[in-house]
């Protein structure tokens, strides 16, 4: 048996949907090499596989573990307090592979209270706790309402962050923060208050243009003098975010000469009676905008309709929890209402109920569909494979999605795409007539090799073949013992058993 053999064998079996936990733990051996690691980060694991992975003496086990992003984060937790940095480091920052999933499930609080509150970065000292926290925060696994759910904690370190997300607290929490028994937490917080004191922001806002001064003007409480300056400069484009600006000034934004700045700001929930002003724009998409603006009546409707406006079909944004959310029957409304905005806005809604998720995979707006289909868990089979088809932009995100269709391919078997052609290939309903393990395409023939109608004499005869035999480990139709049986030839080095001997 060739090495390629070997490592086409182990890599199938890692990848198979029906090997259970006592072989995939063989898998863990160093033995086993690449497939092992592979297995520990890229596939949703059995409760047994978990607990041996965590506790494996092996820290690259446990650092590939620690970016599964298939595996409950709760399951994860015991990585967090990792003896290896790496190992904490790898848990906070998440995947780092070619596709990194559009949806990435949050760490839970208790995950997240663990790397804040450490006060060091692991027994091998590789790494400090300030760097892992540096991880955290780059991976979008940090809840946006975390901030607010912190600053009535026990622990003094987590009301410290909090009061660093000054903008994410009520008043109730920035005033208690202020007056906070612990002298850093209450120095954290009038350090930052100032983004709430124009007079503080303008005094520490630096000349010139800067990406901090964008963020500033963007985001802070600005005192009447700054926002002239801004108007003065012709710098207002960060002006039309801002939710702090008094409202004169929104009126003069909403009649700025520049269309941009008119679409900024026709959907913002302050508007005036500029608002019906724009829906006369000569600007057509002005004009959409502000037809959306009567349905927009908060800030959180507002971030919602925002992340969607302005997008296109093929938009692969990461999908996010807000802090809030609307309510539900604001996005009941959307669903109905006449402007595909918003019907994209309900189909991004995972919560949305079953007869509207019915009704919106037959609307006649393509983004519509595409939206239900990638972001809730009930769009139907058929407009999942509708998507996958035609959108190809969103393919590795639909494989993710619960519902995701594994039979009714079999009329694309002939598609000139082979992403395509291998779903056809593995759907269990297709002739075996069809030539599909003769496919040019690597992926095509690994698929057909998978596929779970194989009887066991041509598994058997694809085990042996370099084409096909990675698929054909994979195949959830392979018996156990033969798992078994291909495992201690390639982790112990028994005979190669005969029927795998051919080629």
């Amino acid at each position: 048996m060739s090495d390629s053999l070997r490592e086409l064998w182990l890599r199938g079996i890692a990848f198979s949907t029906a090997a259970p936990a006592d072989v995939l733990i063989r898998l863990l051996d160093e033995a086993a090499g690449e497939a092992g690691l592979l297995m520990c980060e890229g596939r949703d694991l059995p409760d047994a596989v978990i607990d041996a992975a965590l506790r494996h003496p092996v820290e690259g086990i446990r650092r590939a573990l620690a970016r599964n992003l298939h595996v409950d984060p709760a399951r994860l937790a015991p990585l967090a307090s990792d003896p290896s940095g790496l190992v904490r480091a790898y848990l906070a920052g998440g995947t780092r592979t070619r596709f990194e999933p559009r949806r990435v499930r949050p760490l839970p609080d208790d995950v997240l209270v663990t790397f804040l509150t450490a006060q060091d970065g692991g027994e091998d000292g590789r790494i400090t706790a300030k760097e892992i926290v540096g991880e955290l925060w780059s991976s979008r696994r940090v809840p946006l309402s975390f901030p607010r759910d912190m600053a009535g904690h026990d622990h003094p370190a987590l009301r410290l962050y909090a009061a660093f997300q000054w903008q994410s607290l009520t008043a109730a929490q920035r005033n208690a923060l202020l007056d906070d028994p612990d002298p850093a937490v209450r120095k954290a917080a009038r350090e930052s208050s100032w983004v709430l004191d124009p007079e503080a922001v303008e005094a520490k806002l630096p000349s010139g243009g800067s990406r901090y001064t964008w963020f500033v003007l963007g985001t802070c409480a600005l005192s009447p003098a700054v926002v002239e300056r801004c108007f003065a400069d012709d710098e207002v484009y960060p002006l039309a975010r801002n939710r702090h600006i008094p409202a004169e000034a929104l009126a003069r934004l909403a009649r700025h000469p520049d269309a941009e700045i008119r679409r900024l700001v026709a959907t913002r929930p302050d508007l005036g009676p500029e608002a019906a002003e724009l829906r006369q724009d000569p600007d057509e998409d002005v004009r959409m905008r502000a037809r959306l603006q009567p349905s927009i009546r908060t800030w959180v409707e507002f971030e919602v309709v925002d992340r969607v406006v302005g997008h296109g079909l093929d938009c692969t944004c990461p999908i996010t929890q807000s802090a809030t959310e609307p309510s539900p029957d604001w996005y009941a409304a959307c669903a109905a209402s006449e402007e595909p905005v918003l019907r994209r806005v309900a189909a991004s809604w995972p919560g949305l109920p079953a007869e509207l998720v019915g009704t919106l995979a037959l609307d006649d707006d393509e983004e519509v569909r595409i939206r239900l289909a990638c972001h809730h868990p009930l769009a139907p089979p058929h407009l999942l494979l509708d998507v996958f088809v035609t959108r190809p932009a969103h393919r590795p995100h639909l494989l993710t999605m619960p519902a995701f269709p594994r039979t009714g391919w079999t009329h694309l078997i002939g598609h000139p795409e082979p992403e395509v052609r291998a779903l056809a290939a593995a759907d269990p309903t297709l002739p075996w007539n069809s030539g599909v393990l003769e496919d040019p395409d690597d992926e095509v023939r690994r698929a057909a090799a998978a596929n779970p109608t194989l009887t066991p004499e041509t598994l058997e005869t694809l085990l042996a073949d370099l084409r096909t035999a990675e698929g054909a480990a994979a195949n959830p139709s392979l018996p156990v013992p033969r798992m078994h049986a291909l495992l201690d030839h390639c982790l112990n080095g028994t005979a190669t058993p005969p029927t795998a001997a051919r080629r």
